[in-house]
């Protein structure tokens, strides 16, 4: 800037001498880069006509430097102006804006300003499209990889090495392996050399599955292209291994690196550590840390709260609170990570006076808790059966307007079901739902359990329908709190029904339960088959086919019932025709008969439009084992002439 200035002074107002064009746009160039736009613009404004007639360049690089320092209002105002200043937008304004918009997942407008530079003729590049995909990735939009390939070439687009590496980088990260390796093949059809960050994301997933040989092959194909595994690519490696469980394996690469003159950084020995806590090796992971230090790393605060969450693990409480100690007197910045794990600690030991210093202790230091140091807090209390102290810590969490989480709310629940208060337990779910939450499987699982123990079943089964409306799948203790139940108390149930048949809602559980009952089931497979109802006509028949197995491994094999429920479940799966494909029939006639009793009642729970496929099915082979079972007969009574 020194130097441009002294050009000024020395054109003294006289065109043609040392200012151009070609020296001002440098200058404002660097004013963008160095975030100081404002003063780039006021210098295009002062110079406007003195040797230095703006182009599309110059209005491109101050777009760009809004964008990137934040201000896409100005951006976009500066945009908007152009055409009244005489200047048409190039493929290098649009991209500067959309990158600028992709910021904030703003997809409305890129999609608007897309539309605007086809209007005008113009093709997006391959930057432009890398921008609104990595975005896509970033805010979670809607993105099919493959159709993502195929639109870029459509519009004349030919993706780059970039838009691969990015695509199948977030293939992985979605689990979509197939996927993933169909963009790769794609890539190398098109000329493309794959490089580090293409294999990298492919190799981490592999070794996440425990795939090993696998992710060795893309190892060796990467170093086959002349491109050696670097930091990150070993770290993938090491991070996949540890949490596939492999950490002997990952401690071997960790060497292999070492050998090739790489270090491992602090987040490696963090991963590896981590791992042989797990493992339950304590001095191995000691030694690591010994190892990193005689590095020169220098531990920060996810190091530390890996080794004292480590040392917890194993039940060192004491030995964790001295390294923590001893980290906060050498000044170590411990953040709210490593107060949470020890914090964590003192829960799980049911220290909950310590819980709270530590958590004061947060506090006067500037630390803010979050949420997981309320979670982890509420469900501590919960443990030591102390509601009070719960609720205190719930009531600070949102005063504080932190945002607490499914976890919070389901302690809360856990807690008030533990101490028989079902009720309040209920108020929570509610409360819950209404701050826009959704219940997850031990939300629902906990709620049920504490209506089953309470014999609040009608409350349990509606919530279990309930959780099964919301495409919740539910697990085995849902199954054994359920079973349990309505096992234990099945006189009640159906003694309920008929002293006040209106008590509670319409439940395709309980009048499954109570007709099986009623038609001398045992109330153990009545329990069973009614869970088994539910989940294959509310369209889980995987959950159900499971539940029938492990059913079969305890001697409870296919009866009427369940047999009549699986049937309605693969036929409204769209697999009628290969339902002998899915579950074996042994029933006899009469066991049919009951069958297709129980198909015709199931058939009144279908939505409307729906046929009873299941029924027709159930009709015909009772119809087919009547004729057979008639031609035995005239067969016997031949025989005995």
């Amino acid at each position: 800037m020194v130097v441009y200035n002294e050009m000024v002074k020395r054109d003294a107002g006289i065109e043609n001498r040392c200012l151009d064009n070609y020296s001002t746009c440098i200058v404002v160039n660097g004013l963008c880069k160095d975030g100081m736009v404002d003063e780039g613009w006021k210098l295009i404004s002062d110079r406007w006509g003195k040797a230095c007639v703006p182009s599309i360049v110059f209005y491109n690089v101050l777009i760009d430097g809004y964008c990137k320092k934040g201000d896409i209002k100005s951006a976009y105002n500066i945009f908007q102006k152009l055409n009244s200043m005489g200047f048409l937008p190039t493929v290098e304004t649009y991209g500067a804006l959309i990158n600028g918009f992709s910021n904030n997942g703003n997809f409305e407008i890129i999609d608007e300003l897309m539309r605007d530079m086809a209007a005008r003729g113009l093709t997006a590049n391959a930057h432009v499209y890398n921008i609104i995909i990595d975005a896509k990735y970033r805010h979670g939009g809607d993105l099919k990889p493959l159709d993502a390939i195929r639109k870029m070439i459509e519009e004349g687009c030919d993706p780059d090495l970039v838009t691969y590496n990015t695509l199948i980088s977030g293939s992985c990260k979605a689990g979509e392996i197939e996927e993933a390796e169909e963009l790769l093949e794609n890539a190398r059809n098109r000329g493309l050399v794959p490089n580090k960050r293409t294999y990298t994301p492919l190799i981490h997933l592999y070794c996440t599955q425990g795939d090993i040989d696998r992710a060795s092959c893309f190892l060796v194909k990467m170093t086959e292209y002349g491109d050696p595994p670097d930091l990150p690519t070993y770290g993938a490696l090491i991070h996949g291994f540890v949490r596939s469980g492999h950490v002997d394996v990952a401690l071997t690469i960790r060497d292999r690196m070492t050998e090739k003159g790489l270090l491992p950084d602090s987040c490696i020995y963090n991963v590896l550590m981590n791992g042989l806590f797990k493992k339950g090796k304590l001095s191995e992971a000691k030694q690591l840390f010994s190892e990193m230090l005689s590095h020169s790393i220098v531990p920060d605060m996810y190091i530390y709260a890996t080794l004292v969450d480590g040392i917890i693990r194993i039940g060192e409480i004491n030995e964790a609170k001295k390294l923590f100690q001893h980290a906060i007197e050498n000044g170590v910045d411990l953040g709210v990570v490593g107060h949470n794990a020890m914090i964590k600690g003192y829960c799980k030991f049911g220290m909950m006076s310590e819980a709270v210093s530590s958590m004061s202790r947060m506090k006067k230091l500037k630390i803010f808790p979050d949420g997981y140091t309320y979670s982890t807090m509420i469900d501590g209390f919960v443990k030591k059966q102390n509601m009070s102290g719960a609720l205190t810590i719930f009531c600070e969490m949102v005063k504080q307007k932190c945002l607490a989480s499914v976890v919070a709310y389901t302690s809360l629940i856990n807690g008030y079901c533990q101490i028989g208060s079902s009720q309040r337990a209920l108020y929570f779910f509610h409360y819950m739902q209404s701050n826009g939450l959704v219940p997850n499987v031990v939300t629902y699982t906990t709620l049920i359990g504490g209506f089953c123990k309470e014999g609040q079943l009608a409350k349990a089964a509606i919530f279990f329908e309930q959780m099964l409306i919301s495409k919740c799948c539910p697990n085995n203790y849902t199954f054994n709190y359920l079973v349990n139940g309505f096992s234990n108390s099945a006189h009640s149930v159906v003694l309920k029904e008929g002293n006040n048949p209106k008590s509670c809602k319409t439940s395709m559980f309980l009048d499954a339960f109570r007709k099986m009952i009623s038609d001398g089931w045992l109330p153990n497979i009545a329990a069973y088959n009614s869970i088994i109802v539910c989940l294959s006509l509310n369209g889980m028949l995987k959950t159900a086919l499971e539940l029938q197995n492990n059913m079969a491994s305890k001697g409870l094999c296919v009866d009427s019932v369940s047999f009549a429920a699986l049937l309605h479940g693969i036929c409204l799966d769209g697999k009628s025709k290969e339902w002998k494909k899915i579950v074996s029939c042994n029933l006899k006639e009469s066991e049919l008969c009951t069958a297709l009793m129980y198909s015709k009642i199931f058939d009144q729970y279908l939505a409307r439009g729906l046929n009873f496929e299941a029924s027709e099915i159930l009709h015909n082979m009772v119809s087919d084992c009547k004729s057979h079972n008639l031609h035995m007969d005239n067969i016997e009574v031949s025989a005995n002439r």
